[in-house]
């Protein structure tokens, strides 16, 4: 196995796998911060938006990696990984002991670990860098970073030009865990935030005058996920979503499945899930995690 060794050029190009709604603030972020951007995506619609936005294209994955020597993934999950590193074209084809992966997909750890062992072979550093923050928080996004801490202080110029800090946490997959943990947190303050406002009306409470109320308040309750869940069930605005039910799904899924793993079973982000997963089966799964408000308000007016 091959160390990384890193190069002490400057970094001029950047490479960005997945142009997809956060790839897209990555790409805005990183152009405006003075750095070129060559970019891949296997959806010809997504790489042409991406072309637009002023991006250089490249057909694979290797001959991005061929270009540049700090890459930046955004990829749904495990499987589109395994295709971008290890598939026909992929990564591994053009990496180097130059090389710095940077994936800020949300994955398990295990995933993580898995990837980095791979790049490892040929010398270069992984960074499991996944994105606390909405994607109307870009800029302000923080990133814990699992990996390599050298292999962090050379890309995090890159890294601010799209959040406000990146934070070591540990060794490879100590970012996914970290950002699990934190979609646990997501996924219970999305519900309560959903249940509530579905009692309101049967407690002679206008949602609106609740959400109005507490929103602009002092409360400890009040917090910025509150706010933007409140607001979309207020103004009934599920179909533009921040983020999607089946995503916070995943997410929470791959949450529950690590926590199970380290012998520590989350027993009210377990209960939460249930209902995220009769949310998805009622046709809600793609829209705003707000949604959720539906399958309460539907079960109290049928006890009503």
């Amino acid at each position: 196995m091959i160390s990384w060794t890193g190069s002490n050029k400057p970094i001029e190009k950047v490479g960005l796998v997945g142009c997809g709604r956060m790839g897209k603030c990555m790409l805005k972020g990183m152009q405006e911060g003075g750095f070129s951007v060559v970019a891949y995506d296997k959806f010809p619609a997504a790489a042409q938006s991406a072309k637009e936005m002023g991006a250089e294209i490249v057909e694979t994955p290797a001959e991005l990696a061929k270009a540049c020597s700090v890459i930046i993934m955004s990829l749904p999950g495990p499987a589109q990984l395994d295709e971008v590193i290890c598939g026909e074209g992929g990564l591994m084809e053009g990496l180097t002991s130059d090389h710095v992966v940077v994936d800020t997909s949300t994955v398990s750890p295990d995933t993580t670990r898995t990837n980095a062992q791979r790049v490892a072979e040929v010398g270069a550093a992984y960074l499991d860098c996944p994105i606390l923050g909405r994607p109307s928080a870009a800029g302000k996004w923080l990133l814990p970073t699992g990996g390599n801490e050298d292999a962090l202080k050379k890309v995090e110029p890159v890294l601010l030009t799209f959040a406000s800090k990146a934070v070591f946490v540990g060794g490879p997959g100590s970012g996914n865990a970290l950002k699990l943990l934190n979609q646990m947190m997501f996924t219970c303050i999305n519900a309560i935030s959903s249940e509530v406002m579905a009692i309101c009306d049967h407690v002679g409470i206008d949602k609106a005058v609740f959400y109005n109320a507490v929103a602009s308040s002092s409360a400890g309750t009040v917090s910025g996920l509150f706010k933007e869940v409140g607001r979309c069930i207020v103004d009934e605005a599920y179909e533009s979503p921040a983020f999607t039910v089946d995503l916070l799904i995943k997410d929470t899924k791959l949450a529950l499945q690590m926590a199970k793993d380290a012998k520590a079973p989350s027993v009210i982000a377990g209960t939460v899930q249930m209902y995220n997963e009769i949310a998805s089966a009622n046709g809600l799964g793609g829209q705003d995690t707000a949604a959720l408000y539906k399958v309460f308000d539907k079960h109290y007016q049928e006890l009503g």
